[in-house]
């Protein structure tokens, strides 16, 4: 399931939904990523993704289906956030199941590494000398080219 919306969520709240009532898988790996409030030794005051509605959307479910193909998976959850975010907030959960815990574990790993490289989001960081739009890393696209 894909999810890209502006409203903040509970990741302990989505991640129980997730599992709820599944005997049938043995593994839930998950990764949340939130807002920092620092970066690069500057106060972050407030985080803002932009990103092309529909588009997005539909590169996320190529991404997600990329995973599935790979790694024999039985659930996977995706949610991304936009708009104006404060630190400490969540941006995105990933979640995958799977009968074994390897499988759940690189496929949330690929999801996320394939999420920073290839998703249609753009950052913008608000500190107290101005807004920054953050470039791409490096060390983003080798976690990514590893899979």
């Amino acid at each position: 399931m894909i999810r890209v919306q502006a409203e903040a969520f509970d990741p302990g709240r989505e991640l129980s939904r997730f599992a709820a009532g599944r005997s049938d898988i043995g593994a839930v790996a998950s990764f949340t990523g939130l807002v920092r409030d620092s970066h690069r030794g500057e106060r972050i005051l407030a985080m803002t993704l932009e990103h092309y509605p529909g588009m997005t959307e539909r590169e996320l479910e190529r991404i997600e289906a990329e995973a599935r193909q790979r790694w024999p998976l039985d659930d996977s959850l995706v949610i991304h956030r936009y708009g104006r975010m404060l630190p400490g907030e969540p941006i995105v959960l990933v979640a995958t199941a799977s009968a074994h815990r390897a499988a759940a574990l690189d496929a949330c790993a690929f999801l996320m590494d394939w999420l920073k490289t290839k998703a249609p989001f753009w950052k913008c960081e608000e500190t107290p000398s101005g807004e920054h739009w953050v470039e791409a890393r490096e060390s983003d696209d080798r976690a990514a080219a590893r899979w």
